[in-house]
């Protein structure tokens, strides 16, 4: 028996526009990386911690 293969989540080196991370959380989950970059910028229109987020995610997340 054999497991299906996981993916890793890591930031995309083909689907980047600044650091790769909504490009690869967008790979991870089989979603649009455009969709993904939309709500996050709709995202920061709101309070709370978005940019702080992004950059965090930015440092902890592997290059693919």
């Amino acid at each position: 028996m054999t497991l299906p293969a996981t993916r890793r989540l890591t930031r995309s080196t083909s689907d980047k526009w600044i650091a790769g991370v909504c490009g690869g959380l967008a790979q991870r989950y089989g979603w649009n990386a455009n969709v993904v970059r939309l709500v996050f910028v709709a995202s920061c229109l709101l309070p709370g911690p978005q940019f702080l987020i992004y950059l965090a995610l930015w440092l902890l997340i592997p290059k693919n």
